[in-house]
């Protein structure tokens, strides 16, 4: 759904380039344009035009209608992680309902995943050593689960842009002449074992009855 709501978007905004309509589209649609092309209504207009504006409030009312079924999902996840041991998963920054279902989905149970490390390599944000001569680099892990890969790479974005702490790692970490693709890469594999240890430790107290 996620992806279809992203293809259609996409579509409207070159739509909306390449012809004429009246809607400014350099930056992000709002909720308010989406509004106002989703009710757009046949006017007298070149043929070309009145077609793209006819698709342009397909699009947009596509787009709302999605809107509405994410949020719903959404809520619907937050309930079910709510009734879980796993609830605190939803206090970390930049995790969010379905970032955290994921999560969840991938740690499963207490033994299932037998360390901090097999858990970062599940992910695929384990350090693989790329270096040469007298400098030190790790590549990209390519491996694991996609999704909790892509999990915990919008949470690490989320919380660069929002959490004081992250920021001021990232700091430090720029000024050590890291990259910022090398400086994500660091936050994902701590952020991984956070969220590894957070499990294990509200299983625990859950299964301990406190």
């Amino acid at each position: 759904m996620t992806d279809e709501r992203t293809a259609k978007v996409n579509a409207l905004v070159a739509l909306i380039r390449s012809v004429e309509l009246d809607i400014d589209a350099r930056q992000t649609l709002t909720p308010e344009q989406l509004a106002t092309v989703a009710h757009w209504r046949v006017r007298n207009e070149e043929m070309a035009t009145s077609t793209a504006r006819t698709e342009a409030a397909r699009l947009a009312k596509r787009i709302i209608c999605l809107d509405d079924e994410l949020k719903g999902n959404h809520a619907r996840i937050t309930e079910i992680l709510e009734s879980t041991p796993a609830a605190g998963l939803l206090d970390e920054i930049g995790v969010g309902s379905v970032n955290a279902a994921v999560v969840y989905t991938a740690w499963s149970h207490l033994g299932r995943v037998r360390s901090e490390a097999a858990f970062a390599a599940l992910a695929g944000v384990n350090p693989i050593p790329a270096s040469s001569g007298n400098t030190v680099r790790h590549r990209l892990n390519r491996g694991g689960d996609r999704r909790l890969n892509s999990a915990l790479h919008m949470a690490v974005v989320v919380r660069m842009a929002h959490d004081p702490v992250t920021q001021a790692y990232a700091d430090r970490r720029r000024g050590e002449g890291k990259t910022p693709r090398e400086i994500r890469r660091c936050l994902k594999r701590y952020l991984a074992r956070r969220l590894y240890r957070l499990l294990n430790a509200l299983h625990t107290t859950a299964e301990n009855g406190h």
